[in-house]
C-alpha cells in the first residue's frame, strides 16, 4: 500500500538561555540560535522508513517565523519529498489550541494524508498536546508515545509506551501518531540531497490562504490559555553543600527552610 505521510516538525531554541517578552510571555526567537526539535527526528525517521517499505511520499510541515525554513531544509536533506512553512505574524503567541487550529488549516490545504507523524513533544513547550489536539480537530484517531508502528492494510498497528509497560493497538487509517524518544535511530542529512534541494523549494502558507481566516481563532486572540507570568531562571544563586550525619543534615535543612519562610517553626 502506497502511503501519503505528513510529518509535523518545529524549529526550537538551540539553548535554554532564551529571552522572554515579560508582557506577552512569548519567547523572543528572532535572535536566538535554533535547531530542529530533537523529538521530530524520530518522527521523520519513522515516516521515511515507512515510505521505503510501502512506497509513497513524505511531506514536512512547520509553523513558525521565516527562519524556521532551516528546520524544514534539514527535513528535506534527510529525505522528505516536500516541505511547507506556515508563517504569519498573526500566529504569534499561539497556545496549543491555536497552534493546532493553524496546523489543521494548513493540512486541509495540503491534501489528504494516510498518516500524520509528530514528535511526542517539543523542547521549548514540552506540552505533548499539539499532536493529539491536531488529530481531534481533523477528526481522525491518534496514538501518543508510540515506540513501534507498522502498517497492515488500512490499519496502523502501534505499540505505545506506558512507562513500565506497553499497549498495542490497531488504528484505522487515516490517523496521527506521536513518536517516543529513541523509537529508532534517525539518519543523518544526506550531502547529495543537500545539493539537490534548497530553501527555495519550501512552499509558504499564511493565514490568508486558509478557508477559515478569522483572526480570532489564531495567535494570542485564539488562545484560551494565557501566560500570566514567565521569566528565565536566575543563575548563580547562593548554595550550601551540607555534610554530616542524618541528624545534623535534618536540623540544618530545617533551619534553611525556616529562614526562607518555607517551613513553620517546629521542634526537631
Amino acid at each position: 500500500m502506497s502511503l501519503k505521510i505528513l510529518t509535523c516538525v518545529k524549529q526550537v531554541p538551540a539553548t535554554s538561555s532564551v529571552e522572554v517578552d515579560e508582557v506577552t510571555g512569548v519567547l523572543k526567537r528572532e535572535n536566538a540560535a535554533a535547531k530542529l526539535n530533537p523529538y521530530d527526528l524520530f518522527a521523520l525517521e519513522l515516516a521515511l522508513t515507512l515510505r521505503e517499505k510501502h512506497g509513497g511520499s513524505v511531506d514536512a510541515l512547520s509553523m513558525g517565523p521565516p527562519a524556521a525554513k532551516s528546520a524544514l531544509y534539514e527535513a528535506l536533506c534527510m529525505g522528505a519529498d516536500s516541505a511547507c512553512l506556515l508563517s504569519d505574524v498573526r500566529f504569534a503567541g499561539s497556545d496549543v489550541l491555536a497552534t493546532s487550529r493553524a496546523l489543521a488549516g494548513a493540512v486541509r490545504l495540503m491534501g489528504e494524508y494516510d498518516l500524520i507523524v509528530c514528535g511526542k513533544q517539543t523542547t521549548d513547550g514540552d506540552t505533548a498536546q499539539v499532536g493529539p489536539a491536531l488529530a481531534e480537530i481533523l477528526g481522525i484517531q491518534h496514538a501518543s508515545y508510540v515506540l513501534r508502528l507498522s502498517i497492515e492494510g488500512d490499519m496502523a498497528r502501534a505499540a505505545t509506551s506506558f512507562g513500565d509497560g506497553e499497549l498495542e493497538q490497531l488504528i484505522p487509517l487515516p490517523c496521527l501518531v506521536t513518536i517516543e524518544k529513541d523509537a529508532n535511530a534517525p539518519r543523518l542529512p544526506s550531502y547529495r540531497r543537500s545539493r539537490e534541494v534548497g530553501v527555495g523549494d519550501i512552499k509558504a502558507l499564511t493565514m490568508d490562504d486558509f478557508i477559515d481566516a478569522d483572526e480570532r481563532d489564531y495567535g494570542l486572540a485564539g488562545s484560551p490559555t494565557q501566560v500570566e507570568r514567565i521569566f528565565p531562571p536566575v543563575g548563580g544563586a547562593d548554595r550550601e553543600i551540607l555534610r554530616g550525619d542524618a541528624g545534623f543534615l535534618a536540623r540544618r535543612a530545617a533551619e534553611i527552610l525556616r529562614a526562607g519562610k518555607f517551613l513553620k517553626d517546629a521542634t526537631l
